[in-house]
């Protein structure tokens, strides 16, 4: 009896106890055994089921893409990156680097390195995305490495929200002969290619069996496209060849020559005017060859053809090396993806103001394979009319107006522009009438209003400060998916009932710079403020190590900066 009372008081101790889940007690008594089992915690809750997360795929690891990385901070997507690339590269400096200014991977941050502390589950794959399913969610892969001699393996990737940064590819205007014979500047891997021929044209030019004509052919550098990064290439091949070139090759630099050409009437068409003909000066001065109205037509293993477009004439020219820098096209996996939702016959991929694809409720594009459709206002007029007359009496107040003159406002910021460019402060102004306090109009006044609205409307640029606010916009947006779902806090929706998700994309623009050479650059900043000249050049030496990606690049950059100023250019052909 005893030893079973003391069993017992041991079977309640141990059920009481919350520390132990199961206990097995064995007594030996008068030579037989007695065994007991107790399940201490069997109230315990059931673990609620994990959740699943939702599946992120970003196709593209360039400024969108990473942008897009670096923002999203909720742990509730499962984030699959794919790039051939597995590194992020400051492409405004790949000027730079094709003359040694910056070394290549002084501007270049591995993807696993801006990831690796985030507390969001991201995995790369360092592959290329050669087909998007739309219908059946997954995108199609091909790995960069050879797997055991049995080439290239290629794998599908299921998304639930897909992502698409894949860049663009150049444009070549399907010029003959530019994409076999023609360098571009897209890529670090294309900045290290034009360094290394422009090294080597500097050797052949020195052997000593060649004649005046062919050292002339060689050390002549053509460079087709007046915009941004070409005006900066010419520049910065012009300052290299001065600076230190002709110091190591001196019996060469006499027969140099760069040749600039644009099919425009101006280089930097898109700068205010007074940097257009402050950088035309320069060059005039700095001995580069400015042919403007000059149109590519062929480009052959030792000639290129132009056709000026003022008169038709067509004039060839040897060169050297050509660098083709004029925009950009469609990448081949885009195209193809365009023709799956509809899109074939545009020239880009479309998305709405909240960078999703149209045709589509979950694929996102940003950067330059993408531009935004932005929605005009009098496609949706009778809607806005509609939701602002809430008596239905057929008119609107100057009241009614104004109580959805913001939502109007946000959601086709072209009327704001509008606005500012007329120089009035709403909508209210525009229709008031200067012999009345308040103003009743009908639709068709209202469309009379307006009617010039539209023409606000234009694409944004294809620059990296674009991609970069627009992958931050839409990490953003994913971080406050689940809330913006219970509490909207977008425009109201014209055409519907209740309110848009989120406030849609808008860009804002900080300024844009153009390096001409000689330690001087020019800046076109917010507020229609123009500064050229050495000190810009500082100004741009500062914004340009603080928009770096990391510490780690900002030093690698800044340290070349002072090794170019000490030392001067590196001219090995490594």
């Amino acid at each position: 009896m005893k030893a079973i009372k003391l069993f017992e008081r041991a079977s309640r101790t141990y059920s009481d106890s919350s520390s132990f889940s199961k206990l097995l007690v064995v007594f030996t008594v008068s030579g037989g055994g007695l065994l007991a089992y107790a399940d201490a915690n069997s109230t315990n809750p059931i673990a609620p089921p994990e959740i699943k997360k939702k599946r992120v795929v970003v196709l593209g690891t360039g400024w969108a893409g990473t942008s897009f990385l670096k923002q999203l901070d909720n742990p509730s997507y499962d984030v699959q990156v794919i790039s051939p690339r597995n590194y992020f590269a400051f492409t405004p400096l790949l000027p730079s680097v094709t003359v040694g200014t910056v070394e290549p991977r002084s501007i270049v941050e591995p993807i696993r390195n801006i990831v690796k502390k985030k507390n969001v589950d991201v995995h790369y794959w360092e592959a290329e995305c050669f087909k998007i399913d739309s219908q059946s969610k997954k995108v199609h892969c091909r790995s960069n490495q050879n797997i055991d001699g049995k080439g290239k393996e290629e794998f599908v990737v299921d998304y639930d929200y897909l992502v698409i940064a894949m860049g663009a590819r150049p444009n070549t205007f399907n010029t003959p002969g530019v994409v076999e014979h023609c360098n571009f500047l897209k890529e670090v891997e294309d900045a290290q290619k034009i360094r290394r021929s422009v090294i080597d044209a500097f050797e052949k030019a020195s052997l000593p069996s060649l004649s005046d004509e062919e050292r002339q052919k060689m050390l002549h550098f053509v460079v087709v496209g007046g915009g941004p990064t070409g005006v900066e290439f010419a520049a910065e091949l012009h300052d290299f060849v001065k600076e230190d070139l002709v110091k190591l090759y001196p019996a060469a630099g006499k027969y140099v020559k760069i040749t600039l050409l644009e099919a425009a009437d101006h280089i930097l068409t898109m700068f205010d005017k007074r940097i257009t003909e402050f950088a035309e000066d320069k060059f005039k001065r700095d001995g580069i060859d400015v042919k403007l109205g000059s149109m590519v037509i062929k480009v052959s293993d030792k000639e290129i053809s132009t056709k000026a477009r003022v008169n038709g004439q067509v004039a060839t020219m040897p060169y050297g090396m050509v660098v083709w820098s004029t925009g950009i096209g469609t990448d081949p996996v885009v195209k193809d993806f365009m023709k799956q939702v509809g899109q074939e016959t545009r020239r880009v991929l479309a998305t709405d103001e909240w960078l999703r694809v149209e045709g589509t409720d979950s694929i996102y594009a940003l950067g330059d394979c993408a531009t935004i459709n932005q929605r005009r206002v009098m496609e949706d007029i009778d809607s806005i009319f509609k939701k602002a007359d809430k008596d239905n009496s057929g008119k609107l107040t100057v009241k009614e107006l104004q109580e959805v003159v913001d939502d109007i406002c946000e959601r086709y910021p072209q009327v704001d522009l509008y606005l500012k460019t007329k120089k009035l402060r709403n909508i209210a102004d525009l229709l008031k009438d200067d012999s009345k306090s308040s103003v009743e109009i009908s639709i068709e006044e209202l469309k009379t209003a307006l009617n010039e609205v539209d023409a606000q409307v234009k694409n944004l640029p294809a620059t990296a400060q674009v991609a970069a606010q627009q992958g931050a916009y839409l990490a953003k947006c994913f971080n406050r998916m689940e809330e913006a779902e219970k509490n909207p806090e977008g425009p109201l929706r014209f055409r519907g009932e209740g309110r848009h998700r989120f406030r849609p994309f808008r860009y804002k623009h900080f300024g844009q710079f153009a390096p001409l050479g000689g330690e001087q650059t020019a800046a076109q900043l917010p507020g229609d403020w123009v500064s050229i000249g050495h000190s810009t050049q500082w100004l741009w030496y500062s914004v340009y190590a603080s928009k770096l990606v990391s510490w780690r690049t900002r030093s690698l950059v800044v340290t070349d900066w002072v090794k170019r100023f000490i030392f001067g250019r590196d001219s090995s052909s490594i």
